[in-house]
């Protein structure tokens, strides 16, 4: 999850700007955590204290009413769209790094990460992006190597992962759906060489900069077992004191669960 908050902040400046390069400082002043952060520490607020996900959704969106959502989403959070709306948009899969680490089977990562979505992005392609994360971060966590969690998100999910990050980023452009963001964001982490590598492979494809990274983000702490201290230290300066308790909460679940 910590991943995930990463790759939020470091993106947040690069988004819509359309970066094309890997050489930036990580950390401006201008580097702030947007509703990729917010969000995530509700679907880990939900599972942690057994609320449902709509409510903790609600509760932390409007909390933090400025963060950067979608039109649609500020929508339903302000009560004027009723139930899921069928959304294919990246939002599902931006939050769904908590399930990836709170659950203890492939199968219940799939149904969870399902439920976390369904409540507004309840489109085939949204739950599809949320799944993928999910499984993935998962996979990466429980000792995968990349070519076995490349191939299980092939033949699960159909996405075209044979594309390096190189491939992809001269013709790329903005895109906040799960299926032109999800399988770009698992390619920067499969191409990436370490955590901060695939933050850059992910913010250099100039797309939706800070959701890219956080999804891309999320599964290398997964794989490599951690975010870089000197990366952490700039990532909680810039954190509020309620995200905090959400995150010592999780990391106590975790060490429990491990």
């Amino acid at each position: 999850m910590l991943g995930a908050i990463a790759g939020d902040i470091i993106g947040s400046r690069f988004e819509r700007n359309g970066w094309k390069q890997k050489d930036f400082p990580l950390f401006e002043r201008s580097s702030v955590f947007t509703d990729d952060t917010v969000l995530t520490i509700a679907v880990a607020d939900a599972m942690l204290n057994d609320l449902s996900y709509e409510s903790a959704l609600k509760t932390w969106g409007r909390r933090y009413p400025l963060a950067g959502y979608g039109g649609t989403f500020k929508g339903w959070l302000a009560g004027a769209i009723k139930g899921p709306y069928n959304s294919w948009g990246n939002g599902s899969a931006m939050r769904v790094s908590p399930v990836g680490w709170l659950c203890n089977t492939l199968g219940e990562v799939l149904a969870e990460a399902e439920a976390s979505a369904a409540v507004t992005h309840n489109h085939p392609e949204g739950i599809k992006g949320a799944k993928a994360i999910a499984a993935s971060i998962f996979l990466a966590r429980t000792g995968h190597e990349k070519e076995a969690i490349r191939n299980y998100c092939i033949d699960t999910f159909q996405y075209d992962l044979r594309q390096t990050v190189d491939d992809i980023r001269p013709n790329y452009s903005f895109d906040v759906s799960c299926q032109g963001s999800v399988p770009q964001a698992i390619v920067s982490f499969l191409d990436g060489e370490d955590f901060e590598d695939t933050v850059r492979n992910a913010i250099s494809l100039g797309g939706d900069s800070d959701t890219i990274a956080a999804m891309a983000g999320s599964i290398a702490e997964a794989y490599y077992g951690s975010v870089p201290a000197e990366i952490l230290d700039e990532v909680f300066v810039r954190l509020t004191a309620d995200v905090k308790q959400i995150i010592k909460q999780f990391r106590n679940t975790q060490t429990q669960l491990a």
